[in-house]
């Protein structure tokens, strides 16, 4: 019997990094093992299976690559047990106000009853920050984007911390079609990437990702349509992309199907970029008792001098 046609494609845009990280050192499974390998050495062996001018490439083409076992699980399960502290710390009122949001959410009362966001969990948790910082990881992101990166951090809008649910109490399942880009059109931090962090493995049971692949390259307008009437200043740039090829259609203000989108799945501990003018959104759970949680940032490798607090909400909810 042939091979399903489908092979190929069953997981686009993944990479798989080399030795684990400190979660595949020695000793772990018992014993003292070994003396401990230097940093710098587990970074080598990490990026060892990396292909970088494969990366860049499919990149490029698509917009969108994951990194897989780049982090390990030692990692991701610390930042798990450090983002849940943050978010029940919040939930109690025992945090300063800077780390509840209720600008992404789809109804702002909400937020009494149920986190869906975490603000600034840089701050709270320390793993996301080892996390963001890894050399493998940031090498990466200076092939993709340019070489002078810098995280959107505690000066800017931070990282994030979202536990997407599909219950009455949560106020954040979904998300309708944008590109990042649309949030900040009036910015010169561009390009720009979003890095996320993936704590559960994503499926259509707790919802996952949809891309246009290539809608990078678009000119994609700056959101004077969009569903929730907000207005775009005036200094917005009217077009954002990589070239001044128009869309071959309007982006829907909803969640309707799109020609050629795909789904992006996730495992547990994968790292995914998407670029900043990438269309994307986010597909609602079909079971009612998931749950899906990552930790999400930017990347800018345009003047960090030029941000300045911005956040069109253009995308339903």
């Amino acid at each position: 019997m042939g091979s399903s046609v489908l092979t190929p494609f069953a997981e686009p845009g993944v990479f798989r990094a080399g030795a684990a990280g400190p979660a595949g050192a020695p000793g772990l499974a018992g014993g003292p093992g070994p003396e401990p390998t230097p940093a710098a050495d587990l970074a080598a062996d990490r990026a060892a299976d990396l292909d970088l001018d494969e990366i860049e490439a499919f990149y490029r083409q698509h917009g969108f690559v994951i990194l897989r076992d780049l982090l390990g699980e030692k990692l991701i399960a610390r930042m798990e047990q450090e983002c849940e502290a943050a978010q029940a710390g919040v939930l109690a009122g025992d945090l300063s106000a800077r780390y509840g949001s209720t600008q992404y959410l789809d109804d702002a009362a909400k937020a009494e009853r149920f986190v869906n966001y975490v603000e600034h969990i840089q701050e709270l948790a320390p793993a996301v920050g080892e996390a963001a910082e890894d050399p493998v990881l940031t090498g990466v992101i200076r092939r993709l984007i340019g070489a002078r990166i810098w995280l959107s951090g505690s000066e800017q809008t931070g990282v994030v911390y979202q536990d997407a649910r599909p219950g009455r109490e949560s106020g954040y399942t979904r998300i309708g079609w944008h590109s990042d880009w649309q949030a900040m059109p009036s910015l010169d931090v561009w390009p720009g990437l979003a890095i996320t962090i993936h704590i559960d493995a994503t499926s259509p049971a707790n919802g996952f990702l949809r891309v246009v692949p290539g809608s990078h390259q678009w000119a994609t307008p700056a959101p004077y349509r969009n569903v929730n009437g907000v207005p775009v200043p005036a200094d917005a740039r009217p077009t954002g992309g990589y070239t001044d090829t128009a869309p071959p259609f309007e982006m829907p203000l909803g969640f309707e199907k799109v020609l050629g989108e795909i789904a992006v799945y996730a495992e547990r501990g994968d790292v995914l970029l998407h670029d900043g003018y990438l269309w994307h959104s986010a597909a609602r759970a079909t079971d009612d008792d998931t749950r899906r949680r990552h930790v999400r940032g930017s990347f800018f490798a345009g003047e960090q001098a030029a941000y300045r607090r911005q956040f069109i909400k253009n995308a339903a909810r």
